[in-house]
């Protein structure tokens, strides 16, 4: 099978125009039949009024070998690689000792997946409930400001993931392909199948409960354990190897093999492992608000004319500013057509995050607009990151009324130093609600500055970004793990044996996608080590 790289066809062309540049492409007639299907399509869109699709091609032809001796200068054709998966270990039928897996979130799901698959009947805890009982507990917070702390936008089935837009794209390096087990998976379970080959899928919230829900099952089927409100208390700890983990009811479960993909928000399992002696290190992220404009705003600034094309969808943006006090400020989880969400987990906190479903079609963008820290600005303890952040979600939490609405102001005001008093054209999508004021007691100084100095600047990339009416909604302070649980060649940790830290709870991935690749790679460590 052959790979054309950098195909590239007008917005409007169809089928036809794309087999039939594909024949051109390789030098063959134009009455050649071909079978090929697309491993990848993107858009273009810089240049607005001549935006095009850029794909690229698998392609079975006949003499495959002469063709390519024929084109062997053309470095956009070549051998298409090996994508598949191949399993590393089968376990053995006899098998006594069964991995645990804690967490459900993508990590966790794909690591307990790969184990099933390869035969080892995982145990999975989850502190939180199944995916429809958690969503029920999360309008609880939305619609009625009631939070439950074990069910919630961070905790429960699926993890943080299934209530953002479900982005299925990253930028780690992955020469096994492995992403492409997970959007294999992903689609055997019920996502969209041009999540396969887009640039930038997606899935959305609500599909995403469903997929959950289906991966479960055949985990399920293939002798994994799921149990849910089974929050790990406690690890047990001998000579630096696990011999056990310990939930809250006291349950104690035998096992030298324990998956660590609890997530970022696992504030009280990282104290319970910093107490048990674990290794772990602070480590940079970001904290920020979240900003909305009307998606029609982003849409005509990236499409143009084009704005509103099927094959377009809701435009999204990547931006970037190197403020002069040296903080770099950035987009995060930029949601085309979605929602402003409470992600809170602690009582008497406030926490931001962002949503969409797959259609993307809500009146509001939003984004993330976040400055990065380190652990300069939170020294003195390894999980000193955490306690910043549990501060700014305290102010929030006040700046807001102290019933969990968000403290918000005007990206105008915000600039000028000034307090909002009431909305403009942008109506705010957060619930439970957004009480007006100033922002400026909502995040260090040095970040306030950086924002209110790269608002302005994105304005010059995207013609209104800093429209005073938009909305800045706080705080975002989720964005990573505060905290990296360090491990060593063997995917385990680097002073406990046994213990296998994974995903965005152990500063080891970034999104879903990420999270699920390190899932396979962790889950294959485990299964490699108990057939040794």
């Amino acid at each position: 099978m052959l790979r054309i790289t950098e195909l590239k066809l007008p917005l409007d062309h169809t089928a036809a125009d794309l087999q039939a540049e594909i024949l051109r492409r390789l030098g063959l007639d134009g009455d050649a039949r071909l079978e090929f299907t697309v491993f990848r399509r993107a858009h273009d869109a810089r240049k607005r009024d001549a935006i095009r699709f850029i794909y690229t091609i698998d392609v079975t032809v006949p003499n495959e070998a002469v063709l390519l001796k024929r084109l062997k200068n053309d470095r956009h054709i070549g051998t298409s690689p090996d994508t598949s998966y191949h399993f590393v270990a089968q376990a053995a039928a006899n098998l006594t000792e069964r991995p645990v897996v804690i967490g459900t979130g993508p990590c966790g799901l794909f690591a307990g997946l790969l184990l099933a698959q390869m035969g080892f009947r995982p145990i999975i805890l989850e502190r939180g409930k199944a995916v429809r009982e958690r969503t029920k507990d999360t309008f609880g917070l939305w619609r009625q400001r009631v939070l439950n702390p074990e069910s919630n936008v961070q905790f429960g089935e699926g993890g943080a993931g299934t209530f953002s837009d479900g982005k299925l794209y990253s930028q780690i390096k992955d020469p096994r392909h492995l992403g492409r087990k997970v959007i294999a998976e992903f689609i055997e379970a019920g996502a969209p199948p041009e999540i396969a080959y887009v640039s930038k899928p997606h899935i959305g919230t609500f599909r995403l409960v469903g997929v959950v829900e289906k991966m479960r099952a055949t985990i399920e089927a293939l002798g994994g354990e799921i149990r849910f409100q089974s929050r790990v208390d406690d690890v047990d700890i001998e000579h630096g190897q696990v011999r056990a983990v310990v939930l809250a009811s006291g349950e104690r479960i035998a096992t030298r093999h324990v998956v660590l993909a609890v997530g970022h928000s696992a504030r009280d399992t990282f104290e319970m492992l910093y107490a048990r002696g674990v290794h772990i290190e602070a480590k940079p992220f970001s904290i920020g608000f979240r900003i909305e404009h009307p998606q029609s705003l982003i849409d005509s600034c990236r499409f143009g004319d084009r704005a509103g094309h099927l094959e377009l969808g809701a435009a999204d943006y990547k931006l970037v500013h190197h403020a002069s006090n040296g903080r770099a400020v950035y987009s995060f989880c930029m949601c085309p057509g979605g929602t402003v969400v409470a992600a809170a987990s602690e009582p008497g906190r406030v926490v931001t995050n962002g949503m969409s479903q797959y259609s993307r079609n809500e009146r509001n963008a939003n984004s993330g607009i976040v400055v990065g820290i380190t652990p300069d600005d939170y020294p003195g303890h390894p999980l000193a990151g955490i306690a910043l952040q549990r501060h700014w979600e305290e102010r929030a939490f006040v700046a807001g009324g102290s019933n969990y609405d968000a403290p918000g102001q005007l990206v105008g005001d915000f600039i000028a130093g000034v307090a909002s008093t009431a909305f403009g054209t942008v109506q705010p999508s957060y619930t439970p609600g957004v009480h007006l004021g100033d922002l400026s007691d909502c995040l260090p100084g040095y970040a306030i500055d950086a924002i209110r100095e790269a608002l302005p600047a994105f304005d010059q990339q995207i013609r209104g970004f800093a429209m005073h009416d938009a909305v800045l909604t706080g705080v975002e302070t989720r964005t990573s793990s505060p905290i990296r649980i360090t491990r060593n060649e063997q995917f385990q940790s680097l002073n406990t044996a046994g213990l296998y830290p994974a995903g965005e709870g152990a500063g080891y991935a970034g999104g879903i996608l990420s999270a699920g690749v390190d899932g396979i790679k962790v889950a294959e460590a485990v299964a490699l080590h108990m057939t040794a």
